[in-house]
């Protein structure tokens, strides 16, 4: 698996050297920097994918400076003893988190989660959907041709991009751009890199990552959220295999592989007009389709089985077994957020179970229903009774509008449940909406 970039920021001492340390057990490839300024220079030549900096440091200016040199990279502050309103005033100007020092390897290793997703392999279970999908990412990994992931949220779509890359034999880096949230002007420095000069704060050349990767792989997260003019940079790349810093002249070649990440229907998006389809036919060459939870069958047992024993293992807690109840409550629910809401409430039973098995009752949901309780209560939501007298039109109505909140707004999960394209639950909602419908903002 490859390393993801760590930047420790702070005077050099024992406890940096225990969390670089901690760090590199944690799967990190750490560099370190004594001052801001030297932290910069790095940054704008070799770029990273976490920041932890000591709050001597100016965190704040830090800060101020990243976001004016468009960097989008995560900042984590850490500190010794450090007084309450440092911390604080680090969070406030946009740090994630403060992390005390000497610093615990749990709390590394979750700084670390946080910036890579570390989800069961996809692999695991034995559904012919996933050896399918598995067998055509073995065939496209060492060949150099873009692939584009495609699944639900939660599912297992980065996971199955690095598995490509691992097998691609290209090596590190693998580099990950996160295409959504992240406004138009910074992820295309990020991306592209700048030039001194390019806009006001550019102080000095940044190296972007399309650079940084060299002959490695870039994932782009949810490659759909990407504006126009970087999808017109990001094409012009691809087919001349070069590519010009912002604000600059001189060619840079481009050589690493795309893989890109969706779970948005992109033809859907060509059609609206929110991505160009020479983009999708360039980045969508060969397409890997993550299955959905719920069409995995049993494998949910054996992804719950195999997440309950890492999970226990790993905050030194009982391995417990599943009860039949529980085994059965899991396997009947649809699991909406897929993989990563499943590991999520297994890690809650894990931790809150009281007796020597987990069961059906220890499940709880992130807004915190128990999973018992909402299995009981809807069979009760439509029962055949409730229908009668009822137009085909109000009850088709309520089920989109009640499966889009089951999938927490999630149209393309809750299309897939329904059997119909996000092209017709869009319309559908247009519809209820034009008619006077109340629709939930979330939706």
């Amino acid at each position: 698996m490859s390393a993801i970039r760590m930047l420790l920021v702070g005077v050099p001492g024992s406890e940096f050297r225990l969390a670089a340390e901690l760090a590199r057990g944690s799967g990190a490839d750490v560099t370190m920097a004594d001052t801001a300024d030297q932290a910069l220079e790095m940054l704008r030549a070799e770029g990273a994918d976490l920041v932890m900096i000591d709050v001597e440091t100016d965190v704040p200016g830090f800060m101020a400076r990243l976001r004016a040199e468009r960097f989008p990279v995560p900042v984590l502050a850490c500190g010794i003893e450090a007084p309450a309103e440092r911390a604080v005033a680090a969070i406030r100007a946009g740090a994630r988190d403060y992390v005390p020092l000497p610093p615990q390897r749990d709390l590394i290793a979750a700084a670390i989660a946080s910036v890579v997703t570390r989800k069961p392999s996809s692999s695991i279970g034995a559904h012919p959907a996933v050896a399918r999908a598995m067998a055509l990412a073995g065939a496209v990994a060492p060949t150099g041709a873009p692939v584009l992931v495609t699944g639900e949220k939660g599912s297992g779509k980065e996971t199955m991009a690095r598995a490509i890359h691992d097998a691609s034999g290209r090596g590190d880096p693998l580099l990950v751009a996160e295409c959504a949230g992240v406004a138009a002007e910074v992820l295309e420095s990020d991306l592209f890199g700048h030039e001194a000069g390019a806009f006001p704060a550019a102080a000095a050349r940044r190296i972007g990552r399309l650079e940084q990767a060299g002959t490695g792989s870039i994932i782009l997260r949810e490659v759909g959220a990407l504006a126009p003019t970087t999808q017109a940079r990001l094409l012009a790349a691809i087919i001349e295999g070069r590519f010009t810093r912002i604000g600059g002249t001189e060619p840079v070649p481009f050589r690493a592989r795309l893989i890109a990440t969706t779970s948005m229907d992109l033809e859907d998006a060509v059609e609206s007009g929110s991505f160009r389809a020479d983009l999708l036919v360039r980045l969508g060459l060969v397409r890997v389709a993550v299955p959905s939870l719920r069409e995995r069958g049993d494998d949910v047992i054996q992804l719950a089985r195999h997440l309950a024993e890492r999970l226990a293992h790993n905050d030194g807690v009982l391995v417990r077994p599943f009860s039949d109840a529980a085994l059965a409550l899991l396997a009947g629910y649809p699991w909406p957020g897929n993989i990563r809401e499943l590991e999520d409430c297994v890690h809650r039973a894990v931790l809150l179970a009281a007796g020597t098995e987990i069961d059906a009752g220890d499940f709880v949901l992130s807004d915190g229903t128990r999973l018992i309780d909402l299995e009981q209560s809807e069979p009760n939501r439509f029962q055949i009774e409730s229908l009668v007298g009822r137009t085909v039109e109000e009850v088709e109505r309520e089920l989109i509008l009640h499966t889009l909140v089951r999938c927490q707004g999630n149209r393309t999960s809750a299309s897939n449940i329904l059997g119909i394209s996000v092209r017709t639950m869009r319309n559908k909602l247009r519809t209820f909406i034009e008619a006077g419908i109340a629709v939930s903002p979330a939706i």
